[in-house]
Order: C-alpha cells, then sequence, then structure tokens
C-alpha cells in the first residue's frame, strides 16, 4: 500500500516534469480563486462604506418621503413636529437651479430646509453658519461648490445668483448672500431625495417654495430624541400621518397603501446590507464560474496526462503498485496542482483588493476565513477535477497498459 508522503513525492515529482503545462493549468484556478476572494473583500468594504455613510447621519433619524406628488403641507410638517419623541424636524424640497458666480453659471442642486436641518444631517461648517428660520435670501454652500465648482472659490459674504426655471418658459432670479460653507463629508444623506451636501447650495424652504410659486415639501427629515426610542417613535409617526391621510389602521403594515413611508436608520442599514449582500452574492456567483471552467481544465489535463502515462501506469502496476495506489496518485497531483492555484489566487486576491481599496478610498478589510475558504475551495476543486481522470487510470488493464505505445 503507497503511503501519503510517497503519494506526495511522486506527484510532485510528476508536476516538476511537465512545469510548463502544470503552470498553465493552475491559471483557471489562480484567476477564480481571486476573484472569490476579491468579490468577498470588496464586498465587505463596501458594506462598511454604507454603515459608516449612514452612522456619519447621527444614530436617531427618521426620514419621511412621499410615494405621491404634492402630499406634505405645513400641516404633515405640525403632524410630526409634535408626535412625542420627536426633537427636531425639518422639511427639505430640492430644485435644481443655474448658479451665477462672476459671470460663471452652473446646474447645481438646491435644497430648500429649515435650521433644524443642520442638527438633524450632521451638518458641520467649515466657516460661517448654517441658514437659520429667519433667512430669506442666504445661503450655505458645500465645500466642492465653493472651493471646485467655480473658477474663482466663495467665501462666506460673497453673492451669488440662483435662476429657477418655472412653468411657462419663465424664469426667476434673485440674488443670495452666502452665510456660510459647509466642511466637507463626503457622504451622501440617505433619503427619499439623497443631497449629497458636498455639492449643493441650502436655502431657507420658505425662500425655495415663494420663488417656485409653490407651497408643499419634498419630504422631512427628523430626529428621535435618543436612539433607544426610534422604533417607538417612528411607529407613533407611522399612526398620526395614516390618520391624517385617512389609512385604516389594519394597513399600517401595508407600505402600498399609504402615499408615504417612514424609514429611521436601523430601517437604512438593513437595505443597504442586504444590496451590499445581494450584490457580493452575484460577484462571488460569477466568480465560481471561473472556478468551475479551471476545474473543467485541470480535468482535461489529467485525462491527457493518463493517456501519456498509459505505459508509466502499466509499469507501476507490474511493479505492484494497486489500483487505489494509481488512484490516490492522480487524485492527489490534482490536488496540489488546484492548491497551489489556489495560493497563489488567495495572493492575488488580496493583493488585487488592498489596490482598488486604496484607489477608491475605500476600507481595507481581510475576513479571517478568507484563506479558509480559498483553500477548502482549491482542495474540493483538485478532488472533483482529479476523480474522474484517476479513476480511469486505476482501471486500466496492466498488460493493455504495457503494451501502449
Amino acid at each position: 500500500m503507497l503511503s501519503i508522503t510517497q503519494a506526495i513525492k511522486i506527484s510532485l515529482g510528476s508536476i516538476r516534469s511537465a512545469k510548463l503545462r502544470s503552470a498553465l493549468t493552475t491559471l483557471g484556478i489562480i484567476i477564480g480563486i481571486a476573484a472569490v476572494v476579491a468579490n468577498i473583500s470588496l464586498g465587505g468594504s463596501f458594506k462598511v462604506l454604507f454603515e459608516e455613510e449612514i452612522n456619519a447621519q447621527g444614530s436617531n433619524f427618521i426620514i419621511v418621503y412621499s410615494q405621491e406628488p404634492n402630499i406634505f403641507y405645513t400641516n404633515e410638517l405640525e403632524i410630526i413636529k409634535q408626535t412625542a419623541g420627536i426633537s427636531r424636524v425639518s422639511p427639505v424640497k430640492q430644485q435644481s437651479g443655474e448658479v451665477t458666480y462672476f459671470s460663471e453659471t452652473k446646474n447645481i442642486e438646491i435644497a430648500g430646509v429649515t435650521a433644524d436641518y443642520q442638527d438633524t444631517a450632521n451638518i458641520s461648517m467649515e466657516e460661517g453658519s448654517f441658514v437659520s428660520d429667519q433667512d430669506t435670501f442666504s445661503a450655505a454652500i458645500g465645500y466642492e461648490v465653493a472651493n471646485e465648482k467655480f473658477n474663482r472659490n466663495i467665501s462666506t459674504r460673497s453673492t451669488i445668483d440662483i435662476t429657477f426655471r418655472l412653468e411657462g418658459d419663465r424664469t426667476v432670479t434673485k440674488s443670495f448672500k452666502v452665510k456660510g460653507i459647509i466642511k466637507r463629508s463626503d457622504v451622501a444623506v440617505v433619503g427619499g431625495g439623497s443631497i449629497d451636501r458636498d455639492v449643493s447650495i441650502f436655502i431657507p424652504v420658505s425662500t425655495i417654495n415663494q420663488l417656485l410659486e409653490e407651497d408643499d415639501y419634498g419630504y422631512f427629515f427628523a430626529m428621535s430624541d435618543s436612539p433607544d426610542n426610534l422604533e417607538q417613535v417612528s411607529d407613533e409617526m407611522d399612526k398620526r400621518l395614516a390618520r391624517n391621510f385617512g389609512v385604516s389602521s389594519r394597513d399600517l403594515d401595508d407600505e402600498d397603501a399609504k402615499p408615504y413611508r417612514i424609514l429611521n436608520q436601523a430601517d437604512i442599514l438593513e437595505q443597504t446590507n442586504r444590496l451590499a449582500d445581494a450584490l457580493r452574492n452575484f460577484l462571488v456567483a460569477v466568480a465560481l464560474i471561473s472556478l468551475l471552467v479551471g476545474s473543467i481544465g485541470i480535468m482535461n489535463i489529467m485525462l491527457v496526462t493518463v493517456t501519456e502515462r498509459t505505459r508509466e501506469i502499466g509499469i507501476m502496476r507490474a511493479l505492484g503498485f494497486s489500483s487505489n495506489d494509481i488512484l490516490m496518485l492522480f487524485v492527489i497531483e490534482s490536488i496540489i496542482i488546484s492548491l497551489f492555484g489556489g495560493l497563489l489566487g488567495l495572493g492575488v486576491g488580496i493583493g488585487g483588493t488592498y489596490v482598488v481599496t486604496m484607489a477608491l478610498e475605500l476600507p481595507f478589510l481581510y475576513p479571517y476565513y478568507i484563506f479558509e475558504i480559498g483553500v477548502l475551495v482549491a482542495v474540493i476543486v483538485g478532488v472533483a477535477a482529479g476523480v474522474y481522470p484517476a479513476s480511469k487510470a486505476a482501471k486500466l488493464v496492466p498488460v493493455d497498459a504495457l503494451r501502449y505505445e
């Protein structure tokens, strides 16, 4: 009976005698394992990034957005304000505007808000202050708007002109005094109308409605007085708004029955995690196809090897090697080739992930189980790819094998 150690030595000798073929055979495994490792790691990196962006808004925010047009007015704002546990709330209205500064005009997202938005969205100022509820034609501008959008930097006390397009090809233009510049955050507010604060301009919501000749709001951004009562406050707000819109209490859990939707931090984290997991699983599934192709490549090469070594197999059988010994030899050879490719794939996958995360400024994650997954998958692929060629070799009749030319 051939020992495992002897089988490994013989298999390594066979691999060394055909170095180029063995190297090319491992290529499919290297690519497959590298893709699996990279996709798992990158999926984790994006998941952490999403969580950091959401947590940057604070731990107790609530967003109420409409599922139908023109349903939020002052009445709905008061209902939310009067909900027990709500400490702050700001209506939000977004509209693209043409911003002119020193004869240079750019299209920029304009957000109408109240003073409470600064706290609910966790906004910090680089200089100056945020808009107040007493302001009319004042603006707080994003960091990139101030420093990168225009040829000349915008500073506090500068004047900008904002033009909105109205119905009937009409336009309205007003001058705004820059009251403050928002600190760069690279974080997008998640909600009914996502705002990238770095490239947006904030003005009083009453002013934007006055200029647009409207009186509704896009959505509400609120804050509970404690993260501990977030779900309770969200539920109470849901009940109050449902009564306001004539939604039956038995339909509270049916999002399609309500003209609005409420999301808190926990809800958004759950949604983004589910999205990140689905994306990662899809990418890993695609990578597994590469592994399948790689395993087929190993199987083909092993079948060719069996044919080429038929006479050698006959000699081994004549020297006393059993069919089980031959089976073990070829399976081990397949495992070694696959394992070697798997280890190289781990290195390539981790290295590639590091380069990508650094380039995209993502957190670099190397889950502890990646190494185990890589090795285990490589061994499984090696066994699966080697069993059929090995069994074919083991079934060769010694006399016929010796006659093979």
